[in-house]
């Protein structure tokens, strides 16, 4: 799910937009499921799901960029200036706190 980058971690990504609330899933076949309720139409979806990720990792949207998968359900995005293990911490807390 995450990648070492010099400038930070590429973070897989499942997306599921067109959904009834903008959310993370948790982690499904080693990517963290995010579903937004924007359409998957001229790039609506993938700038909600940035909104979404820098949400609930607490990070700014500038640091969030996407590296693939712009038109299918399987991103990548990179998360600049954080270390895996931050995100990891993160990404565990939102799954404790969504079971």
């Amino acid at each position: 799910m995450l990648t070492l980058h010099p400038e930070g971690v590429v973070l897989a990504v499942r997306a599921q937009p067109g959904s009834k609330r903008d959310e993370i899933r948790g982690v499904q076949d080693g990517s963290l499921k995010v579903t937004v309720t924007q359409i998957p139409e001229k790039g609506k979806a993938n700038k909600a799901i940035r909104k979404q990720l820098a949400k609930s990792l607490e990070l700014k949207i500038s640091q969030i960029e996407l590296l693939s998968g712009e038109t299918t359900s399987q991103k990548k995005f990179l998360l600049r200036n954080i270390d895996p293990e931050t995100i990891q911490t993160k990404i565990k807390k939102l799954q404790q706190i969504n079971s």
